[in-house]
Order: C-alpha cells, then structure tokens, then sequence
C-alpha cells in the first residue's frame, strides 16, 4: 500500500508541474527573449574565455529569428551551442517566469600541442579543439609525434606537475623524440629524460632527489642531459660547451699539455748548447790565427794553452746531460 501511495503521490506532481509549464508556455509563448531573459552561466572551474556570454545570445537570437518563447526550440538549441569546439556540454532550459537560462561549460586546455607546424589544444578528455584567434589560455607546450592515444596520460603528467610546486618551478614544456619524452628545464639549458609515460611519479622524485642533492650544489649549465628513466639510476650528460667541465676531464687535458711542454725546453736547451760549443771552437781558432802570422815562435806555446781549454767543454757537456 505504502508503494502504491507513493507511485501515486509521484505522479500527481509531474502532472501538476505539467500542467503548469504547459500553462507557463501559452502565458509567455508570444513574448519576446529579451537580453535580460536570458541568463548566461559558464560553469567550468578554471575561468577561460574561448566564448563570452554575448557569443551565445547571438546563437540564440540567430536560431530564434522571432524571437518568441514559443518558437524556440531547445534541444535544438543545445546542440548547436553543444557543437562550438570550445564547449563541453551545455543546458538550455525556461523557468516558470519565461526566462531562458544557458549552463555552458567551456573545455580547460591541459596542454597545448604543436606538431608538423600546427597548433591546437587538448583537454582532460584527451579531446582536441583549435586555438582561438582572441584568447590565449596559459598550459603546458607540448612538441614532438604524439599518438591520441596517449594524450590522456599525458595530461595526466601535465596536471601532476601543476599541483607540485618543485615540478612547476623546474619543468616548463614537453617534448617527444622518437619513443621517448624529454621534460624542459627553466634552469639551465639541459633536458630530462623520462622515456615513456609510465611511473611518472617515481621518475620525478628521483629528479628531484638528484636537484636537491646533487645539482644544487654544481652550474646548472654543466650538464646537456638527465636521465631518469632507467630503474634506480640517474645518467647524466656532460655539457660539451660548458667551460668548468667535469674535473675528471679537466685533469685529463692538465696531463695531456704537459708533455709537449716538458719535451720542447729539453731540445732547445740542446741545440742552443750544442751551436754554443760551435762557435766557441770556431771562434778560438780565430784568435790563433792571427798570432801565428805574427810571431811564428810562439805557436807552439799556443797550442800548449788549447789543450787545457779542451776538459772545461767535456763538463759542461756532462752538466747538460
């Protein structure tokens, strides 16, 4: 009994109702949809300005020439509003007093993706829609061959770094190459490697542990890469154009100049001792020759004096060695 009653009670009031919506539409139906008939709610919760309220009454006006309550019709209404690419659903309904009420919800851009020289956005749904010629939304730039189907997931990615103050601060765009993504560093010019779409919370702390105990401490410009996609292990690669490189190498190059530097004082030195043991001897004979033309007794005490002169060049020759 108490089922019957309550089957009953229901549909006594949706006849009532009904009755008067019917009763509601004969009152109004030969008034006109004014501006100030018709409310406009845009409903999404990240504010975005793909469409203003003014773009919508002109679609109501555009599909309602008379503009009276009766000639609208609503379901068709919502379908074209439903159609812009900017909207996620919408709701056309009149209240009891003749006013028309839209509730639009807009898409939220989560990243924008820019491939073979196109540009267009993609929403939470993995759902893409065109770039608006007025309005520019702020998200996550994307580059590179990116399937469909792993827009959803990367979207995921995108909302996770969002919400972390340390991913927002680093990470400022996206990129793909091959089968593998790279996030873009605000700091320094070097990318991260993070490979596929999977353990991306993993991937990013690691990073993190890395920045906070690793790089904080070094240049940022010092490294071209950091790899975080392999199982509990962080690769780094060397910025080849970064002056103060690692110190291992620097060392390397440090040993490396000093042997042609060493090598080249020892041949000098040689060959400056050697031309001076030339023209020493070539210039003493000089010196002999003259006092021989001179007086012809004392050669032989001359060549008693060259003699001696001979062992002093032996140990200068030793002392070089």
């Amino acid at each position: 009994m108490k089922n019957k009653y309550r089957i009953l009670k229901i549909a006594i009031t949706v006849i009532i109702l009904g009755f008067l919506l019917s009763f509601s539409l004969k009152k109004f139906s030969g008034q006109k949809i004014t501006d100030e008939k018709i409310s406009v709610k845009m409903n999404e919760k990240t504010p975005v300005y793909f469409i203003d309220e003014k773009d919508i009454k002109q679609i109501v006006i555009k599909e309602n020439p008379s503009g009276k309550v009766g000639d609208l019709n609503i379901p068709e209404l919502e379908k074209k509003i439903t159609a812009l690419s900017a909207v996620d659903s919408a709701n056309v309904y009149l209240n009891l007093n003749g006013k028309l009420h839209l509730d639009i919800k807009q898409r939220v851009p989560v990243f924008r993706l820019n491939y073979n020289g196109k540009d267009f956005y993609v929403d939470e749904k993995g759902t893409e829609f065109p770039i608006s010629k007025t309005y520019s939304h702020s998200c996550m730039l994307v580059t590179g061959d990116v399937k469909k189907e792993e827009y959803e997931k990367l979207g995921e990615l995108v909302s996770k770094i969002d919400k972390d103050d340390f991913s927002k601060k680093y990470f400022i765009g996206i990129s793909k190459h091959k089968d593998s993504y790279y996030l873009l560093t605000s700091e320094g010019n070097y990318k991260v490697e993070i490979g596929d779409l999977d353990h991306i919370d993993f991937k990013v702390k690691g990073f993190k542990t890395f920045v906070e105990k690793f790089l904080i401490f070094q240049d940022s410009q010092k490294y071209s890469m950091v790899s975080v996609k392999y199982d509990n292990q962080i690769v780094t690669t060397l910025n080849p154009y970064f002056k103060e490189n690692d110190s291992i190498l620097k060392a390397g190059h440090k040993d490396l100049a000093k042997t042609p530097v060493a090598a080249a004082p020892v041949k000098k030195e040689e060959v400056k001792a050697k031309t001076a043991e030339k023209k020493t001897a070539s210039a003493k004979p000089k010196e002999s020759v003259k006092p021989k033309t001179a007086v012809k007794p004392k050669e032989k005490k001359k060549t008693h004096e060259k003699k001696p002169a001979v062992k002093p060049k032996t140990k200068a020759k030793v002392k070089i060695e």
